[in-house]
């Protein structure tokens, strides 16, 4: 959900910058303007010395002003965090039974239950993206399910060989996941 919003979001900043600084580009490079265009002339400024200094002397549109640019600032600073943030886990916390831990890299467990889950019958292909905490990982697994594959019988498979297997090696209580099945692209059978 959350790509879909970004992608959306940028879509919209994106088609928005282009339009404005298109236009902008047209105008001042001689083309014809639109009638509701805010300049009149190639050599007009952004902003006049009469539309600058209109609120100069009402004492909230500067901070006003200000509030909201910093707004602006804070939400993209936001918005770049939680873009840049890590959803894959590194590693899990393989409790060893001394008191201590061992640390197994995600991507290696990744890999075991990925290689797991592609031998099942009926299953083309699988991808493995561990989330959480590395005490407490989930499971993201996409499955590509072969033409006359059962869905039912895969997941149930998956669940109760590769996902229990990855479970009981790391030593953790429980490895919650989530299941997408998509099928392969086939042409349709004939029948005579």
């Amino acid at each position: 959900m959350q790509r879909i919003v970004n992608r959306v979001l940028l879509g919209l900043i994106g088609l928005a910058l282009i339009v404005v600084g298109g236009s902008v580009l047209a105008v001042g490079l001689g083309g014809r303007w639109p009638t509701w265009w805010i300049h009149d002339d190639r050599h007009d400024v952004l902003l006049s010395n009469a539309e600058r200094t209109h609120y100069r002397d009402a004492g909230w549109w500067w901070p006003a002003v200000l509030a909201v640019l910093a707004a602006l600032v804070l939400l993209s600073l936001w918005w770049l965090a939680a873009v840049l943030r890590r959803r894959r886990l590194t590693e899990v916390l393989v409790d060893t039974g001394d008191g201590e831990g061992a640390l197994l890299r995600g991507r290696a467990m990744e890999n075991a239950v990925e290689g797991e889950a592609a031998r099942l019958e009926g299953v083309e292909r699988a991808h493995v993206t561990l989330t959480g905490r590395r005490t407490s990982p989930e499971a993201r697994v996409q499955l590509l399910l072969q033409p006359h594959a059962a869905p039912e019988e895969a997941v149930r498979r998956l669940t109760a060989e590769a996902l229990t297997n990855a479970r009981d090696s790391a030593g953790l209580k429980s490895l919650p996941a989530e299941v997408d099945l998509r099928a392969v692209k086939h042409s349709a059978e004939r029948v005579n």
